[in-house]
C-alpha cells in the first residue's frame, strides 16, 4: 500500500505541474510572436495541430521532476511522474489524428 501512495504522489505532481506550466508556455509563445494571450489560448483550444504541440511543451517540467526524484532514488514517485506523462500521449495522438 505504501508503494501505491508514492506512485499516486508522483502522478499528482506530474499532472499538477503540466496544468501549471501550460499557461506559462502559452504566455511565452504569445510574447514570442507578439500576439495576445487570448489568441494563443483560442488557438490551443480550437486547432488540433497546436494543441498537441503546446501540451508536449507543458510536459517538460515532468522531465525535471523525474530527474530529481530519480537522483534521490525515489523510484516510485518517478514512476508516477512517468505515468502522468504517458496519460497525455493517447490524448495527443487522438487530437493529432482527429
Amino acid at each position: 500500500m505504501n508503494k501505491l501512495k508514492w506512485i499516486t504522489l508522483g502522478l499528482t505532481i506530474g499532472i499538477i505541474s503540466m496544468l501549471i506550466f501550460l499557461p506559462l508556455v502559452l504566455k511565452v509563445v504569445s510574447w514570442k510572436y507578439g500576439v495576445d494571450f487570448s489568441f494563443i489560448w483560442k488557438q490551443f483550444c480550437n486547432d488540433a495541430k497546436y494543441t498537441s504541440k503546446y501540451l508536449s511543451l507543458a510536459c517538460i517540467p515532468n522531465l525535471i521532476w523525474f530527474y530529481i526524484f530519480l537522483n534521490k532514488e525515489k523510484y516510485d514517485i518517478a514512476r508516477g511522474i512517468i505515468i502522468a506523462t504517458l496519460i497525455l500521449v493517447p490524448y495527443s495522438i487522438y487530437v493529432n489524428f482527429l
